[in-house]
């Protein structure tokens, strides 16, 4: 796990529980993911009566049942990160007499290629090798490594990640594996039995247990994760923190892995703690399983995350904000806003109604609203029940995807104006707004990682931040992006920029 937090699981349960092999749902390149859902009402555990269909109930404290039958499917994580430092280079005529070692820290800096390892949690989806596990478990991974509880070793590749759910899909090339069963989050109860199962601190696979302290809380650790991006794009999404809150132990490299009911059926990826010291003090949080199967489902159908638009700037109530507002009730999400030509206005809300229940469910934080709306695309219709005066109202709404329009959009349409980026071999962001004022430029963009390609073969290293190309001004990805569409094959890239904290100006000459 690489960083302060961590959650997830899933188990399959035999012929009493009856499972729902669910097809065409996490479609890929024409390719079916077949994996196993939970009936409705599953009732019977224990191994005999999984296979006899005869037995008691699950005892409260009986964990060993599903801890037998979910541990083959969670998998321990390792990557490797591959990153540039900067080094004090010495000129070249005292080091042609001293060595490299003279006068370290004088001179221009130059580039060295340092590794670093982490490790976490996945859960093992399909029999044919899809795993979901979280994104900060593989984010910037150069390598990932699949061990799994018989000690065979897979190299893994990321079909896609979703930071603002913090999961992500990897695939392994292996067949007949044990896969998990998916269960119903929507189903748990406060104070019910679950399992965390995982591999915390690079030990051996190991289960925990403790109870749902609450469902669909907000602790703004996304937020913080995504700040960066949110600063520089005022239209970035909001990352959706709908977690479920637990007291089983989870600690560093738990990420990624498997909350489970007594059933042994998949209810959350677990994803980060609540800790002062970076370890185990009280309280984890997972992502809930209905969001895992939607977020999986689009990153292997799509590329990416198909996210439904509402169209409202809202604000969660409190009886503060609704004696403010002048609001007829205390509970709910206040519409401060509707988007023109949105979904919400083109449904009938207007400013000042109170969303008070969304597909039947009361609302009571923006967090649960986020994560109703997260589960679907663009197209879906939703019910929403807002207090308008006093009076409730049903309005059917249909959400919209990020342009305005009905359809998905996938992610072949949203890379491909930044393959001819691609052939520099690294990875780009726009400078965010605040970083521009700091440095005293106008825009830019930053070398966010350098992988295998043209940037590798000069001096330019990761954090480098480009303000010139060719002599044209480059305040976004968009203006480099036609920079380089313009050059001809056989010249050359002229990158003029700075790195942090630094007003002193480099060159680079890029071949292209």
């Amino acid at each position: 796990m690489k960083s302060n937090w961590k959650l997830l699981a899933l188990m399959a349960l035999l012929s009493s529980v009856i499972t729902l092999a669910a097809y065409n749902f996490l479609g890929f390149n024409n390719r079916d993911v077949i994996f196993n859902e939970s009936s409705p009402a599953p009732t019977i555990t224990g191994r005999l009566a999984a296979l006899t269909g005869n037995g008691p109930t699950v005892a409260p404290g009986d964990f060993s049942t599903a801890a037998e039958a979910v541990t083959p499917t969670v998998v321990h994580i390792r990557t490797t990160i591959t990153r540039t430092v900067r080094q004090q280079q010495v000129p070249d005529i005292f080091r042609d007499f001293f060595g490299d070692e003279f006068g370290q820290g004088q001179g221009q800096s130059r580039p060295r290629r340092q590794q670093g390892q982490a490790s976490g949690s996945g859960v093992i989806i399909s029999k044919d090798g899809y795993i979901v596990t979280n994104n900060h478990v593989v984010q910037d991974a150069d390598e990932v490594e699949v061990i799994m509880t018989d000690k065979r070793s897979f190299k893994a590749k990321v079909i896609g990640t979703d930071p603002l759910t913090d999961l992500a899909v990897i695939k392994v090339e292996a067949n007949n594996l044990p896969a998990i069963t998916l269960g119903d989050s929507d189903a748990l109860r406060l104070g019910e039995w679950v399992l965390a199962v995982g591999y915390p601190l690079d030990l051996e696979s190991t289960v925990t247990a403790g109870i749902v302290s609450a469902k669909g809380r907000g602790i703004g650790i996304l937020q913080r994760e995504n700040a960066r991006q949110q600063q520089s794009d005022p239209k970035a999404d909001t990352p959706i923190e709908a977690f479920i809150q637990t007291d089983a132990a989870i600690n560093p490299g738990n990420s990624g892995g498997a909350l489970v009911n007594l059933r042994g059926e998949l209810i959350g990826i677990n994803s980060a703690i609540a800790s002062q010291t970076g370890f185990y003090s009280g309280y984890g949080f997972a992502v809930p399983v209905s969001l895992v199967k939607k977020v999986s489902a689009d990153l292997l159908k799509y590329g990416n995350v198909q996210r439904g638009y509402l169209g409202i700037l809202p604000i969660e109530l409190n009886s503060t904000i609704a004696k403010e507002k002048g609001a007829k009730v205390g509970r709910g999400i206040y519409v401060q806003e509707v988007v023109d030509n949105g979904a919400a206005k083109t449904a009938g809300l207007q400013p000042g109604d109170v969303i008070v229940k969304m597909e039947g469910q009361p609302l009571d934080s923006d967090a649960q609203m986020r994560e109703i709306i997260g589960r679907r695309r663009p197209g879906d219709a939703v019910t929403v029940t807002v207090n308008r005066n006093g009076t409730e109202r049903d309005f059917k709404v249909e959400l919209r995807n990020r342009n305005g329009g009905r359809d998905v959009i996938k992610k072949t349409e949203l890379t491909a104006a930044n393959t001819t980026l691609k052939t520099l071999g690294a990875d780009f962001e726009d400078l965010s707004a605040q970083d521009a004022k700091q440095l005293g430029v106008t825009g830019g963009v930053r070398v966010k990682k350098i992988l295998d390609g043209k940037l590798a073969e000069t001096d330019v290293e990761e954090g480098f931040i480009i303000v010139k190309a060719n002599g044209k001004n480059v305040k976004s990805t968009k203006d480099l992006q036609a920079i380089m569409s313009a050059v001809k094959e056989g010249e050359g890239l002229m990158l003029i920029g700075m790195y942090p904290n630094s007003s002193r100006m480099y060159y680079y000459a890029v071949p292209v």
